[in-house]
């Protein structure tokens, strides 16, 4: 058996199996990777400089870990030692300088009286059915009110407009529990959501899958172009192969089937790509103290904007930790999959993100900005889709077993893909394959 991948996923399924892992890149950990820039620097560094004076970032954003088995917690923390932390997030409204704690259905009374009352009402008297795409859930859910304010707009720039046309899928993103509504509407409910705690270790995310692969065995530099599923072999972009008779992978669904050159007869489902800007700033005067914030109206086009620093200063340089002068974020804009920006767009578009962010007055001076583009970032469904079943049952056909968030073509969080790793690795090695 071998295994595609050396993310979280991968590596706890090394660690499991006892078999081989072929990565592309030249590091563990895939998205779940921290690294360091120093101010006024362009160079990724994967360790902190011995004078600490650089920038903590995490390649597609924060990646906090949330939910979990407590087995799971356990084996990470006998790893690398895990902060503790309890979420503080809202939604921004910049053209009406308005904060309202997340999730935003919960606090109508941020809205005032008239809004609260109106949103309220709809929420509860809405025709109830089974809606086909995204945007007739959400409005059959939350009403005309809260759709056209931030649920609407939120989501044409989170899915990259694909909102209107993709089924509705990963609701406890946007729970929907109407006694919390009506209590946020006169009163202060408590925190609710997937994600109302999370930890992070407390040496960066890049540590723990530095740790979990120093346990298996792992090829890097191994880009996967072809899989022969007739002759049961992989074969490298280094012109290297091997052969196999059970693979696990955790390689995006929808490259898998491409790359083993199957055919199912059906559209694949779609997926957005992000491009994640990581900036290293001063910090300024407006800058808030939440852990991300929510954006349905920036003029930039970004969605989110997540602050490392606020969660803990370990992401400012040494010299900044004390006074937190300075800031460390990240900002999310979602395109669709595949479809990168240019080199010069990018820079663009990373200049409108600054000044927009110093207009806010959430930065000052730049210190620096890093682009990572994160190709399949958020998988989806279109309504009635039987791709992912077909593709799922197509390469098992053949002794690929998919494994991890992109592999099975869905959403979860860095804990649930360690022990889905764990699970598929175990159980095929006791299976003697």
């Amino acid at each position: 058996m071998i295994i595609l991948g050396a993310g979280i996923t991968g590596v706890a399924a090394g660690i499991a199996s006892g078999f081989p892992v072929y990565e592309m890149a030249e590091a563990p950990g895939g998205i779940c990777s921290s690294y360091y820039v120093r101010s006024g620097e362009t160079q990724r560094l994967r360790e902190p400089p011995a004078d600490g004076e650089a920038y903590r970032f995490e390649v597609g954003g924060g990646h906090w870990i949330f939910g979990g088995d407590s087995a799971i917690l356990h084996f990470i923390r006998s790893l690398t030692p895990l902060q503790s932390y309890t979420r503080r997030s809202r939604v921004y409204f910049h053209d009406k300088e308005l904060y309202v704690p997340f999730p935003l259905q919960y606090h109508l009374a941020h809205l005032g009286n008239d809004m609260a009352v109106k949103a309220l009402d709809e929420m509860l008297t809405s025709s109830r059915g089974t809606p086909e795409a995204m945007c007739d859930w959400v409005e059959q859910s939350f009403g005309k009110t809260l759709t056209k304010l931030f649920f609407g707009p939120f989501h044409e720039r989170y899915t990259a407009g694909l909102w209107a046309r993709i089924a509705p899928q990963d609701a406890y993103k946007s729970p929907v529990d109407y006694s919390l509504a009506l209590q946020g509407a006169f009163d202060k409910v408590p925190p609710a959501g997937y994600n109302t705690t999370f930890v992070y270790p407390i040496e960066g995310l890049n540590t723990l899958a530095e740790r979990m692969a120093a346990r298996c065995q792992v090829h890097y530099g191994k880009i996967v172009v072809r899989v022969d599923v007739k002759n049961k072999e992989v074969h490298f972009a280094d012109g290297s192969s091997v052969s196999y008779k059970e693979v696990v992978s955790t390689l995006p669904l929808n490259h898998m089937i491409r790359i083993a050159g199957l055919d199912l007869g059906v559209e694949s489902d779609p997926y957005t790509s992000v491009l994640v800007l990581n900036i290293g700033a001063v910090r300024g005067p407006k800058c808030p103290g939440d852990h991300w914030l929510y954006i349905p109206d920036s003029c930039s086009g970004f969605h989110r904007v997540g602050f490392y620093s606020n969660v803990d200063t370990s992401f400012l340089p040494v010299s900044s930790r004390e006074n937190a002068d300075r800031v460390s974020i990240y900002v999310e804009r979602a395109y669709r999959g595949g479809e990168k920006p240019s080199e010069e767009d990018i820079k663009v578009y990373s200049r409108s993100v600054v000044q927009e962010l110093q207009e806010w007055g959430f930065i000052e001076r730049v210190e620096v900005t890093d682009p990572t583009w994160i190709d399949v970032a958020y998988t989806w469904s279109w309504p009635g889709s039987k791709w992912k079943t077909r593709a799922l049952r197509a390469l098992e056909e053949h002794g690929i077993h998919q494994v991890g968030r992109y592999g099975r073509w869905g959403f979860q969080g860095i804990a649930d893909s360690v022990r889905d790793g764990f699970y598929v690795g175990q159980a095929l090695r006791s299976n003697g394959l």
